[in-house]
Parts: structure tokens; C-alpha cells; sequence
């Protein structure tokens, strides 16, 4: 059996190719064009619901976020799509992975324990600039990869300012997680149009942390103003960005999806300002402007290669 490589993963799914139902689908550079939208729309939920889950920690802990937020956001995905059980053991190990990843990038909630919200995104956002800059065949994309790591950079410590070594590391640690998730979210989104493989992998990623959030806060996790609570933040946090970034790594390679979330510690500090209070120092508002040219100068790039491919390479063919 044919092992995925890198160059298979970044493949892309043909945005052209025609719907399961017969109609048409939208035009190489339309749908391509969209991805950074939904990329966008996926950064500022998922930050905004981590605030929010920041919060409830207070009162559950980290574990207890945790399992809240993945215990409900699989449980909302598994009754939305209903996926079929994998049927070869090859679809068995990528939800393994694929849920592994997510549980790993969750590091980043007792990471939030000791680091302010944009600090803790701005050191898990280093797996995704790492990744495109060594996936990337185009000196666009790495110019842009290395301005966003330079404002993660500037974000990451003020003059002066030092955080607790075990934070830094679980954020790293989510970081790597992320890297793993982006791969892995397109090999899932190539395999199926639909949220099956995710809302498999959710679960997966439920099954490794619900059992220690319950442990350590037991049936204060059943309060009904705390179940309301993760509930919000499943959805913001989980349910609407898993499934937005899916949908966007359909259209373009990881490695653009992964500078375009360069946005993320700008999202996290204002998401940080407006829920929890904390405030940016005038280096970490410099780093705000770097990421943002990293993601305008992607975005401008996306446009461009999706308008080349449909006037060199016409509609595409309809999958065989």
C-alpha cells in the first residue's frame, strides 16, 4: 500500500471538480480566493472561545476546560454528520493520528495557566511557521513565513518580562501539535468531503483527556452553568474552526493555511484586551503588524496562483 508522503499531503484537491450532487462547483480562483476568509473566521472564533475557556478554567481547572470543550464539540459533530466507522486499518490510524493531534494542541489551555493568551498563541503558532517554511517551494512564502516569525518573535517577550519555563514548553508542545494537525486535516479533507473524519478524530481526542478532566473535577463538570459555558467554547473553539480550517485546506497547501494563522496572536491579544484584560506592550503591537503583512502578502499570493492555474490549466476534469 502506497505510503502518503509530504508531497502527497500537500497536494491539493481539485477546487474546480464537480459536487456529489451533479452541480457544478464554484471556479478555481473563486473557491481558492476564499479560503483566507474562512481561515480568518476560524481564527478569530477559535480565539475569542479560548478566552472564554481561560476563563471558565477558574472554576474546572485546565483538564476540566478541556474535556468540556472536546467532550461536547465530538458530540455535536458525531450527531451533525453521523461519520461510518473506518473500514481499512489505514483510515484507522490517520483518525488516530488525526485526534491525537488535536488532544496535543489542547496543551495550550494549562499552557494559558502561567502566559498571557497572545503570548501562549504566539509560541504555538512556531509549529505552523515551521512547517511553512520547510514545505514551501516558493520564495514568496518563505519571505512571508519569516516575517511572521519575526513578529511571533517580537510578540514573545517584552524587555524585561520572563514567564515560568513549563508554560513556554506546553505551548511549544501545542505548537507541534498544530504543525501535525494541518497535515494531517488535509490528508483527512482529501480522503472525504464531508466533517466525518474529523468528528471521528474529535471523539478519538475525547476518549485521551475527558477521563482526566472528570477525575480531577467530577460532577462539577455537569453544573448546568458550566455545561454551558463549554458549550460555548466547544463551538467557538472547536466545532466552527476544525471545520472552517477543513473546508479551507481543501483549497490551498498547509503551508499557506499555516501563515495565514500567523494572525493568531494578533486575535489572542485582542481577544486577551477584550475578555481578560491584559494588556499589550508597544513591541507586542509591532509583532500585530508583521503577522498582518505575512498574512495580506499570502492572501495577495493565493489570488494570484488560483487566477494562473485557471487561465493556464482551463476547468478542471470531474474526479474519476
Amino acid at each position: 500500500m502506497h505510503r502518503p508522503t509530504l508531497t502527497d499531503m500537500t497536494a491539493k484537491v481539485s477546487p474546480g471538480a464537480a459536487r456529489d450532487d451533479g452541480a457544478p462547483a464554484p471556479g478555481p480562483a473563486r473557491s481558492t480566493a476564499a479560503a483566507p476568509l474562512l481561515v480568518f473566521t476560524s481564527v478569530v472564533t477559535v480565539q475569542f472561545g479560548q478566552a472564554f475557556g481561560k476563563q471558565l478554567s477558574v472554576s474546572v481547572g485546565a483538564s476540566g476546560v478541556v474535556a468540556l470543550r472536546l467532550g461536547l464539540a465530538a458530540l455535536l459533530l458525531l450527531l451533525v454528520h453521523r461519520p461510518a466507522l473506518p473500514r481499512s486499518w489505514s483510515q484507522v490510524r490517520l483518525v488516530l493520528a488525526f485526534g491525537t493531534s488535536i488532544a496535543g494542541m489542547n496543551l495550550i489551555y494549562p499552557a494559558m495557566r502561567d502566559l498571557p493568551l497572545g503570548l501562549a498563541v504566539s509560541l504555538q503558532l512556531l509549529g505552523p511557521v515551521v512547517l511553512a517554511l520547510v514545505t514551501s517551494r516558493q520564495l514568496r512564502d518563505l519571505l512571508f513565513a519569516g516575517c511572521a516569525a519575526g513578529g511571533v518573535w517580537l510578540f514573545h517577550s517584552p524587555a524585561g518580562t520572563s514567564y515560568p519555563l513549563g508554560g513556554m514548553l506546553l505551548a511549544l508542545a501545542a505548537g507541534a501539535s498544530m504543525a501535525a494537525y494541518l497535515l494531517l486535516s488535509r490528508q483527512a479533507g482529501a480522503h472525504t468531503r464531508d466533517g466525518g473524519p474529523l468528528a471521528l478524530a474529535l471523539a478519538w481526542a475525547a476518549v485521551l483527556t475527558v477521563p482526566t478532566g472528570v477525575a480531577e473535577n467530577g460532577r462539577a463538570l455537569l453544573e448546568p452553568v458550566t455545561l454551558a459555558a463549554g458549550l460555548a467554547v466547544a463551538v467557538l473553539s472547536a466545532v466552527l474552526p476544525y471545520s472552517l480550517e477543513l473546508a479551507a485546506l481543501r483549497l490551498v497547501p498547509p503551508r499557506i493555511v499555516a501563515v495565514l494563522q500567523s494572525l493568531e496572536p494578533a486575535a489572542g491579544g485582542a481577544a486577551g484586551l477584550l475578555v481578560l484584560g491584559e494588556r499589550l506592550h508597544p513591541a507586542q503591537w509591532l509583532a500585530l503588524g508583521c503577522v498582518g503583512v505575512a498574512c495580506a502578502g499570502t492572501v495577495a499570493g493565493v489570488r494570484r496562483r488560483g487566477s494562473r492555474r485557471e487561465d493556464v490549466n482551463g476547468p478542471s476534469a470531474p474526479p474519476r
